[in-house]
């Protein structure tokens, strides 16, 4: 860490928009989302902010996601094509998959994150998504995916972990085997935290733990110590947040 300094990026997060075509009960940030405001980032404004970044930290990796952030494909594009061409080797983008009902336009959205020098498709199948996202939808998009040749993954929501026994969990084993034919690997995904609609909804399976003062900075899941900031996410209204 440069002692001079407590900003120390290696990482940048593009949250391209709040508006999304899924209604998830386990989302973060469903107060958020499809409200008025800002609708997206800017794909001129994305590609500066890369620049910029990369020219003044050593920037290894840039994510895109939402929201839905395909239903802005332009400025998905416009952020890996920059990552790719500074150089910045990990570019990953999270998606549920669902952005058009056009067959041809979601094929034309894969050729163009290939085309943009996406290293990495981490799809948003679960017990959640599916609830109101269309698994043939999805299924379609992925591959289109591999036909492209982006590297993909599936990447589910647990509730509290990938072991832990529940109906939700359940439900998303049975949904993973319905990709089985496309051979996907499957990332270890994220476990839900009682942010947003999880908290309404999901409580019942986590255990209330008592106030812990002693916690040290940076320590909760999606928090880095402030001082020692790597990663920082850059909002839909241009707001730049240094912890989750």
């Amino acid at each position: 860490m440069n002692k001079n300094s407590f900003l120390n990026l290696n990482r940048i997060e593009f949250i391209v928009t709040y508006r999304c075509s899924g209604k998830c009960r386990h989302c973060s940030v469903a107060p958020k989302l499809n409200r008025g405001g800002q609708s997206h980032l800017s794909a001129d404004k994305t590609v500066q902010a890369v620049e910029t970044l990369s020219r003044i930290f050593p920037i290894s990796s840039v994510m895109t996601f939402g929201g839905e952030p395909l239903l802005y494909p332009d400025v998905v594009c416009a952020v890996h094509r920059k990552a790719a061409e500074r150089g910045i080797p990990t570019r990953q983008l999270i998606t549920n998959g669902y952005f058009s009902k056009d067959s041809k336009t979601v094929r034309r959205t894969a050729e163009s994150l290939a085309e943009a020098g996406l290293t990495q498709l981490l799809l948003s199948v679960d017990a959640f998504h599916q609830e109101t996202i269309p698994l043939d939808a999805v299924h379609h998009f992925a591959r289109c995916a591999i036909a492209a040749g982006i590297p993909s993954k599936l990447h589910p929501a647990w509730v509290v972990s990938q072991s832990h026994r529940n109906p939700y969990n359940e439900k998303t084993r049975e949904i993973l085997s319905a990709f089985g034919d496309l051979n996907l690997p499957v990332s270890s995904g994220n476990n839900i935290v009682l942010e947003g609609n999880a908290r309404e909804y999901l409580e019942a399976y986590y255990e209330r733990q008592p106030l812990d003062l002693s916690v040290k900075c940076g320590s909760m899941p999606y928090t880095a110590p402030l001082t020692d900031v790597s990663s920082l996410s850059i909002a839909p209204n241009g707001d730049v947040l240094v912890c989750g």
